[in-house]
């Protein structure tokens, strides 16, 4: 293939895919090195309690036991945290999770760490743990910390407030705390460096942001903390939060030895930052016509022990709360507090998924009070640019709302159950083989929007670096070849960095071989792989740079051709990229990339910004947005009634994409959120009970397979963004937010039960009855 038919739009194959499927691919966990020790963290059992005392003596004097850190060792802060830097390295006085790090060990070999775990001696005096956010969020409620219970509090107040239409509906929602669950737990390699620094490998969501805290904690200055990407096995979220990476360069530190520290799948659901359960109670009003007249919520979410990226989160859902649609009037609080449940954080989706189920459940409620179709109801509310948002933003264009509503209602259902359907077909499947007489199906719609890229004033931005030159014949390129080199720090998860750069340079310089360089902190920041930004914001840097590298050329050569200086000056006014060759069509200039290159490579640097925003004022008011991505789901449903089985018959999904930079890299996106959505409707839930998490195991907390997910029936709304490179839109969070509310949805339509709970367990089917539990339970 020609660079052009490989560049920007076209069905390009991972370069990592082989390798993956293979088994080949190295992921952090494989990361070895001569001498290496092994590290692990011991973690406290309660989920509140004092610290009396840490002995580690004994662990100490175990044969093979390099050094044990507790507290006392971090020589810089003792705190670290994405945006407030609240949580300790490890607990010194007061553990506030169950799981919290108390000390870390490093040793020759992985049993011998866990029997020095085993020999670490703490006293601890229980306390009572506060794990009921709305009890923290008392007036009267104990501090857990000297920061205080709340995290954040935000009360947004639109138009008139008091306004109300003659049609109402109001309800509560629960949602429960999902896990990332990504299948290669958290590790690193860190190793000493001869000036006294430190280089580290490390599957990561953000290389600068790790850096930033990690140099903080040990004391160093952030150029003496190297740190590059190692081979990522999923994020969602889940890695944007620094976990082991302090703990295993204090250990690096403090033996002068490599050590690899890696988590168990145990420790994984305990070790990181997970989706925020949710309580949410709406009222929606509208006209007699079914126009809205004013939307109000309250929104509390559990943000566990330490702060992560709470703050943001809860600006995502509160703005988002109101739903793609026009509302000129609302009232929409939210507070999410500190308990001492597990930490909570960034996930796909970062809080929209959780009022997505709130406010689609709303309309539909309010579209049965009307005697109004459920998808005519958000077609006629649906937001069109133009139209002004709850926080008083005006609604740039493109978000196709309307359309992706209408034309997943507008996709074939499929064919109905039938007594010669295979049992696989039926819910439970096989083992279960339904009686098709209980048996029924439902029907259900959700439509939501997502904010893209950072929000709330925040100076978001990525840097690339690109060197064009020639193959040298020892390596990928031929000699003579052009090849270009992108250089950048984006974190690749899966959301498919390592093809979208290659487009991008093939296109803007008009070669076929591109290499991209290690992701390393030895190139500016790309920002954190999350919010849906780095094929805006990265793809930006890489096109920016790529751009100025032809710049620079084109003026070498215009220089050389002794073309007047206006051109040299700006050279593409008369001399163009074109089929490998640079061509001047008033000059008369044809002359090869390979001969303008002969001179020597050609290298620039670019970054990247978006248009600046603002946070939210005391109302709630602002433009905290830079843009957002329209979608919507239907989902079919089958419902055994005598076992609350669940089968997910069919999903149809309409999504605002902007331009597709890669065909293939869309679909996995779009199927990959579709799927963790389904989860979160049907299956999975991180269950605590007094702030232990007690399925902790991939045995206990149920993930989707293959045999869970249908096809995916899949349309492409494809109008490009003006400020977007390409007038592309990030894809990856938008499917989670409305799959999950569609497929509720279809159930409560498949057994009329008024469902206020997700996930729907098969409990919540049947006439019997269970507690509430997995949110402070």
């Amino acid at each position: 293939m020609t660079a052009r038919r490989r560049g920007v739009g076209a069905r390009e194959l991972r370069p990592d895919g082989p390798a993956k499927v293979s088994g080949a691919f190295a992921y952090a966990g494989d990361l070895s090195m001569p001498g290496m020790l092994h590290a692990r963290t011991l973690r406290s059992p309660h989920p509140r309690a004092r610290i009396r005392r840490v002995d580690t003596a004994a662990a100490r004097r175990l044969p093979g036991v390099a050094a044990v850190v507790t507290a006392a060792d971090v020589p810089g802060v003792a705190t670290y945290g994405l945006i407030t830097a609240d949580q300790p390295v490890f607990a010194a006085t007061e553990v506030r999770y169950a799981g919290e790090p108390v000390a870390a060990v490093a040793a020759v070999d992985a049993a011998v760490a866990r029997r020095a775990l085993a020999a670490i001696e703490v006293e601890y005096e229980p306390l009572e743990p506060i794990v009921d956010p709305e009890r923290s969020a008392a007036p009267e409620a104990e501090p857990l910390h000297p920061a205080g219970n709340v995290f954040r509090e935000i009360t947004l107040r639109h138009g008139d407030p008091a306004a109300a239409g003659p049609v109402a509906v109001e309800d509560s929602y629960v949602v429960g705390m999902q896990d990332q669950a990504f299948l290669a737990p958290e590790a690193a390699l860190a190793v000493p460096a001869g000036d006294g620094g430190l280089r580290m490998w490390v599957a990561t969501q953000w290389l600068h942001s790790d850096r930033e805290q990690i140099a903080a904690c040990l004391g160093l200055p952030e150029a003496l903390v190297r740190l590059e990407l190692a081979g990522v096995g999923g994020a969602f979220g889940g890695r944007e939060d620094v976990t082991l990476q302090i703990h295993g360069a204090l250990l690096a530190l403090a033996t002068g030895a490599p050590v690899r520290i890696a988590y168990d799948r145990v420790e994984s659901f305990l070790g990181h930052p997970h989706r925020h359960p949710a309580r949410m109670w709406f009222r929606h009003t509208a006209t007699p016509e079914g126009d809205l007249v004013s939307v109000a919520a309250r929104v509390l979410m559990d943000g566990g022990a330490y702060a992560s990226s709470s703050p943001a989160v809860l600006t995502n859902a509160v703005t988002h709360a109101a739903g793609p649609y026009r509302v000129p009037n609302a009232r929409l609080d939210g507070l999410v507090v500190r308990t001492n449940n597990p930490p909570c954080g960034a996930m796909r989706g970062f809080g929209v998924p959780q009022v997505v189920i709130g406010h689609e459940a709303q309309m539909d409620r309010l579209a049965d009070r009307l005697g109004m179709d459920r998808v005519a109801l958000r077609v006629r509310n649906a937001l069109r640019p133009g139209d002004v948002l709850p926080t008083g933003q005006i609604l740039d264009p493109p978000l196709p709302a309307r359309e992706a509503i209408e034309v997943v209602a507008a996709r074939p259902l499929p064919p109905a159950l039938t007594a010669d359907s295979p049992d696989t077909a039926r819910p439970g499947g096989q083992a279960v083989a339904a009686d098709l007489g209980r048996v029924r199906r439902g029907v259900g719609f959700a439509l939501g929007y997502k904010n893209l890229l950072f929000s709330e004033g925040m100076d978001d931005s990525s840097t690339a670096r690109v060197r064009l030159a020639l193959g040298s014949g020892s390596g990928g390129a031929g000699a003579g070849e052009p090849y270009a080199v992108v250089h950048s720090a984006c974190s690749e998860v899966g959301q498919g960095f390592v093809t979208i750069a290659g487009q991008i340079a093939r296109t803007e310089l008009g070669v076929e071989r591109i290499e991209l360089a290690p992701a390393d902190t030895l190139v500016g920041s790309a920002g954190s792989t999350s919010a849906s930004r780095q094929t805006w914001m990265s793809g930006g840097a890489v096109r920016g740079a790529c751009a100025a590298v032809v710049d620079r050329l084109l003026a070498r050569v215009a220089r050389a051709l002794g073309l007047p200086a206006e051109v040299v000056e700006s050279p593409r006014r008369a001399l163009v990229i074109e089929g490998g060759e640079i061509v001047g069509a008033e000059t008369g200039t044809r002359i090869s990339l390979a001969e303008a290159l002969a001179a020597g490579p050609v290298e620039a640097e670019y970054t990247f910004r978006h248009r600046r925003t603002t946070a939210l004022d005391e109302h709630g008011q602002g433009d905290p947005h830079v843009a957002f991505a329209a979608t919507a789901h239907r989902a079919v449903v089958d419902v055994d009634l005598d076992l609350g089985l669940v089968r997910v018959v069919s999903l149809a999904l309409a999504q605002d994409c902007g331009t597709v930079i890669n065909p293939l890299s869309l679909r996995g996106q779009v199927e990959g959120g579709t799927a963790q959505g389904l989860g979160l409707a049907v299956m999975e839930e991180l269950v605590t009970v007094g702030g232990v998490v007690t399925n902790p195991t991939l045995h206990d907390y149920l993930l989707p397979t293959a045999a869970d997910v249908p096809a995916l029936d899949f349309t492409a709304l494809t109008y490009p963004h003006p400020d977007a490179p390409y007038g592309a839109k990030g894809v990856g969070e938008a499917p989670t937010c409305t799959v999950t509310a569609a497929i509720v949805a279809a159930i409560r339509d498949a057994t009329g039960r008024d469902l206020h709970r997700v996930p729907v367990r098969p409990v919540d089917l049947l006439d019997v009855g269970l507690g509430d539990v997995g949110l402070g339970g």
